[in-house]
């Protein structure tokens, strides 16, 4: 049998083990904050001003005043008096406005994986790149009113009449609701 060479172990200096478990301690304060920092951020709802009453739900059309913008300040969409479908946005979008209630105003941080995740998004005006790849967006939204899509889709056929000249309920200023209903907004969809 072979002999394995041998090497005396030297007695550790007083101190030193504490030394040593303050060593550990740090790598693992910096393994875990690495960690934290490229751990995915959830939605953030910051309310500007409270609203009242309910919050709309899933499936509901909103009645909007919006800017969005980039992380780094850039606007690439506004909307004033914007009629939305929350089942026609980005997950990040829908989530935010179920959080709030009518008259309030909020801002809405949305991380990329609740927004637009790996797809650029184009300026359908331009053909430019809004939104790139991988962006957080922000929102300030205002909303001002909502309801269900069935109630929706009744005013719209009431409006529709209306213009057609069959007349309707409510008269020469159409159904009580959401006031005027401008079209969605052209710039694409929050």
């Amino acid at each position: 049998m072979s002999e394995v060479t041998r090497v005396p172990l030297q007695p550790i200096e007083k101190g030193s083990v504490g030394k040593i478990w303050l060593g550990v301690a740090a790598a693992l304060l910096i393994g875990i904050g690495g960690a934290w920092a490229v751990h995915p951020r959830g939605l953030r709802v910051e309310t500007i001003s409270e609203g009242s009453g309910e919050m709309p739900g899933a499936t509901d059309v909103v009645l909007v005043n919006y800017v969005g913008k980039l992380a780094n300040g850039k606007e690439f969409d506004r909307g004033e008096k914007a009629v939305i479908p929350l089942e026609s946005v980005v997950p990040g979008f829908r989530k935010g406005l179920m959080q709030m209630k009518k008259g309030g105003k909020y801002r809405l941080e949305i991380p990329s994986s609740e927004a637009y995740g790996d797809q650029d998004q184009r300026d359908p005006r331009t053909g430019e790149v809004a939104i790139p790849a991988n962006s957080d967006i922000v929102f300030e939204v205002e909303l001002t009113n909502f309801m269900s899509a069935q109630q929706f889709q009744a005013m719209q056929q009431m409006m529709q009449m209306q213009q057609m000249g069959q007349g309707g309920p409510g008269g020469p200023g159409g159904p009580e609701g959401m006031g005027e209903v401008p079209p969605p907004p052209a710039h694409g969809k929050p």
